[in-house]
């Protein structure tokens, strides 16, 4: 048997430790002299180098380790958007944060969506500017002729995606700043509640030219902004989750499903299927959000007969689910959180369509008798509803002068606000005869270039204009004298509350928010 000589050392290893043997035997030896000694004691002097360099080492091996990081999956139904996909597509791929896959679900469409959408299928690898490497695939659908429309596509992407954390529904024709999605995350991830989050809406004005197509998507970048800022000094709480670019925690989805005997998230009972999904999902217990920086441009109606279908639809669809009782399979929440904000739009509405319609007959009427007054006072509500409208524009995050002329010209916005009116009362009227009608048809028909319906209210507008004529001239001087005399000062207390309430949205702080 060889003894080990004091202070001989093993074979290098992994780990250099230093074991002695002795066959000493003295005061505090330990007796077997075959057992190993313990390590020795490094001196200050080489601990704290081998400290650090193993600290190293070990944060070198942390950093190898794959992250743990919640999927997305992107779901972008088309129909007809051969000249917008392509663009759609090339801004998912430039996300800081891509969806982990892009399902392009195109449904019923008679252009070349399919081929512009292919051109982008398969597996992507993005450098960033670190050097590191993200990765999707691009999947390119065509289910055919499909009767359920974008409802039905949304539905067949979401069984593509159903196992994944988080589906985003990106619309065919919208496209996103680069970092929306990892905003969209970063906020939906931040708080379990959330089951769903909205992007900041607006459109891209710089394609259009000539004098109709700026002035109406000019009105509707208002709109737009108008509804995103007053949600989100509402805690940024958003009563529609809309379907252009929103992110939905699947395990919401799920919820929302169960708590309505669903097979699928979207039903084709509502003409709004965002905002029947999105009460479905704040029932379930979930909050709905807008974001707070995430950005996505929309594609815009640039005809009045394309703005009118899309829009009536729209209201038509809310005053369904805003009303008692039921129609058909949609059942009415009057009483809804996320449709009050929907009430108070109807009943704006109302008012700003009454005074407007009582100003010009009580002028009419009183130009017509002469016994009419100009009073300086009736200034003011125009003043402040101009200043309003200023404000609205320059908190728009990418406004330009066409916002600003629009809101301090006075006759831009008033133009565009009875084509609201009319909108409006289309809807109103569509809803009150019972008929039913196929707005998704028709908002595809207005879309193509066909319809007039939007010519009806100034049509009933006109027809009513000639019969109150009509009629007011078979009244007595006393008569008339008396509708004048009850007619200003109903008019004048309407306006008076109407002012304030717009001079109270003029002095609200907007805490920083841009739209």
């Amino acid at each position: 048997m060889r003894l080990a000589r004091e202070g001989s050392t093993q074979r290098p290893g992994p780990q250099r430790t230093t074991r002695i043997r002795t066959l000493h035997q003295g005061p505090g030896r330990d007796p077997n002299p075959w057992s190993p000694a313990l390590p020795e004691t490094p001196s200050p002097s080489t601990a704290a180098p081998a400290a650090s360099r193993y600290a190293d080492d070990f944060l070198a091996v942390v950093q190898t380790l794959p992250e743990s990081r919640a999927t997305i999956g992107c779901v972008v139904p088309a129909y007809n958007e051969e000249e917008s996909i392509g663009q759609v597509l090339e801004a998912l791929l430039a996300q800081t944060r891509l969806p982990d896959v892009i399902h392009v679900v195109v449904n019923n469409t008679t252009d070349r969506t399919v081929e512009r959408a292919a051109r982008f299928a398969g597996l992507h690898t993005v450098t960033d500017e670190h050097g590191g490497e993200r990765f999707t695939e691009v999947f390119v659908h065509d289910i055919g002729e499909n009767p359920d429309k974008k409802v039905g596509a949304l539905n067949y992407g979401y069984t593509l995606v159903e196992g994944l954390d988080y589906l985003l529904g990106v619309d065919g024709d919208t496209v996103a700043d680069p970092r929306a999605v990892e905003f969209l995350e970063a906020e939906i991830a931040s708080d379990s509640r959330i089951g769903g989050i909205s992007a900041i809406y607006s459109i891209d004005d710089r394609p259009f030219t000539g004098v109709v197509a700026p002035f109406l998507i000019a009105g509707q970048r208002a709109q737009f902004a108008a509804f995103n800022m007053q949600n989100m000094l509402r805690g940024r709480n958003m009563a529609v989750l809309g379907g252009q670019y929103s992110i939905f925690a699947t395990r919401a989805l799920r919820d929302a499903m169960a708590a309505n005997r669903q097979t699928t998230p979207w039903v084709k009972d509502s003409e709004v299927e965002d905002s029947l999904l999105s009460l479905q999902i704040k029932s379930a217990g979930y909050l709905t959000k807008i974001s707070a920086r995430a950005r996505a441009d929309v594609g815009g109606m640039t005809t009045l007969n394309g703005l009118d279908a899309q829009q009536v639809k729209w209201n038509y669809g809310a005053i369904e689910l805003m009303w008692p009782g039921q129609r058909g399979d949609t059942k009415g929440q009057p009483f809804h959180p996320n449709l009050r904000l929907r009430w108070f739009e109807n009943l704006s509405m109302a008012v700003n369509a009454l005074t407007r319609v009582l100003f010009l007959v009580l002028l009419a009427g009183s130009l017509s008798i002469d016994a009419f007054v100009f009073s300086p006072i009736w200034l003011v509500p125009p003043v402040v509803a101009v200043l309003l409208n200023l404000r609205t524009a320059l908190s728009m995050q990418n406004r330009n002068w066409r916002d600003i002329l629009f809101a301090v010209l006075i006759l831009p916005a008033e133009v565009y606000m009875w084509i609201r009116l009319g909108h409006f009362v289309r809807a109103w009227t569509k809803f009150a005869s019972r008929k039913q009608v196929d707005n998704w048809a028709a908002q595809a028909k207005a879309e193509r270039g066909g319809g007039h319906a939007y010519l009806a209210p100034v049509l009933v507008a006109l027809a009513a204009v000639v019969a109150m004529v009509a009629i007011w001239f078979q009244l007595t001087p006393v008569v008339q004298s008396s509708i004048l005399w009850i007619g200003w000062p109903v008019l004048g207390v309407i306006t008076v509350l109407q002012t304030l309430g717009m001079f109270g949205k003029l002095v609200r702080r907007h805490h920083g928010y841009r739209v």
